[in-house]
């Protein structure tokens, strides 16, 4: 071969090593193929790493109960099977329970729904529940609008909350096939971090968990995160929005030494955009449910504060939330949206412990 075209071959080859061209691949069809391959890859992967960042940075409840599909609370965004072997790791040292805004108050809740039993009177303890709360909303008003549109998981967990929504509204089974068939192909990767985000917002906004049916992990149920029947606040029409207004309410009522007045209510479901004569986008007329349904069902009391010229009304936990669910448990899953442990409420948990002690009393007699 001449030198001066050997020395042309080998310039060749030289820039093809340069440019990172493998010497294999011949014809425009592999090198195509390969480039879509490289672009597919380099999308999901991109796609997780952002999640992962912007979670780190992110205030959206966690959860970690019974059989949750979504993984710890504290762990991660991840779509390696390294970190979710992680999660479970870190879902088992964490002891949780439903609930999703948390109330405080600790004369023991009475079982028998008398709406004076378990009233508060000390200006001190008041005072700093009035504190703890104070560290509580934030953390509530975070979790409930975190839906940060430039995040591409966020996105798909809304719009998963609708589907599933739209599933339980018309009882029709919940199948893990059915969700992933609205995931795109460059986002099944981050299905189940799409799932666990999916099951934060169920929990904040209606109040339920997203659980395995069995330990297949194919079909799934929501239940209520704080143990409420499925007969009461999960039955009927509008059965997610009643669930996830309840749980505000008995929050707030706990937080607020077992009675909130009316102004205080629409005041914090304020901080939510859910107010009084405006129809919500989720809720719906929010009034109606918590001063007639919820009340119907006894799950609250609504009635005017003794004495009060003008009129003033308040709520109260009803005697049907006294018998299906308790303080502690509703503080269980506030802290847990705040990712941080009922202690850290010295107060609340204080009233929630002595609730608890009344009950197993009652019971032994």
């Amino acid at each position: 071969m001449p030198r001066g075209r050997k020395s042309k071959l080998h310039a060749r080859e030289k820039r093809r090593e340069t440019h990172g061209q493998p010497q294999d691949l011949t014809g425009p069809q592999v090198t195509a193929e390969k480039e879509e391959e490289s672009r597919s890859s380099s999308t999901s992967s991109a796609v997780c790493r952002g999640a992962r960042r912007r979670s780190s940075d992110s205030s959206v409840p966690q959860e970690s109960q019974g059989t949750s599909p979504t993984g710890s609370p504290d762990a991660g965004v991840s779509c390696s099977k390294s970190d979710v072997a992680a999660k479970g790791q870190d879902e088992k040292s964490l002891g949780t329970s439903p609930d999703a805004s948390v109330p405080p108050e600790t004369q023991g809740a009475s079982p028998t729904g008398s709406p004076d039993a378990d009233v508060s009177g000390s200006k001190s303890d008041v005072a700093a529940k009035g504190q703890e709360e104070e560290s509580i909303s934030p953390s509530i008003r975070n979790a409930f609008f975190t839906t940060t549109d430039r995040d591409p998981l966020n996105r798909k967990a809304s719009k998963m909350v609708q589907f599933l929504q739209e599933k339980f509204e018309k009882k029709e089974s919940i199948l893990k096939a059915d969700m992933l068939r609205r995931v795109r192909r460059q986002y099944k990767p981050c299905f189940p971090e799409i799932l666990k985000r999916t099951s934060e917002r169920l929990a904040v906004v209606f109040g339920v968990e997203l659980k395995e049916m069995d330990s297949s992990g194919e079909s799934y149920t929501l239940v209520s995160k704080l143990g409420l029947s499925s007969e009461g606040s999960l039955s009927g029409d509008n059965a997610l929005t009643k669930s996830g207004l309840l749980m505000s309410l008995l929050s707030l009522i706990f937080m607020r030494g077992n009675r909130a007045t009316e102004q205080e209510v629409w005041e914090f479901l304020g901080e939510l955009s859910i107010y009084d004569g405006i129809l919500h986008s989720i809720y719906g007329d929010a009034r109606k449910i918590i001063t007639e349904d919820l009340v119907q069902d006894k799950y609250v009391v609504y009635r005017q504060v003794p004495n009060s010229d003008p009129p003033r009304y308040e709520f109260l936990w009803g005697p049907r939330a006294h018998a299906e669910t308790t303080k502690m448990r509703v503080l269980r899953v506030l802290a847990e949206i705040n990712k941080s442990s009922p202690g850290l409420y010295p107060h609340l948990y204080e009233d929630a412990l002595k609730d608890e002690v009344e009950r197993a009393l009652r019971l032994r007699d």
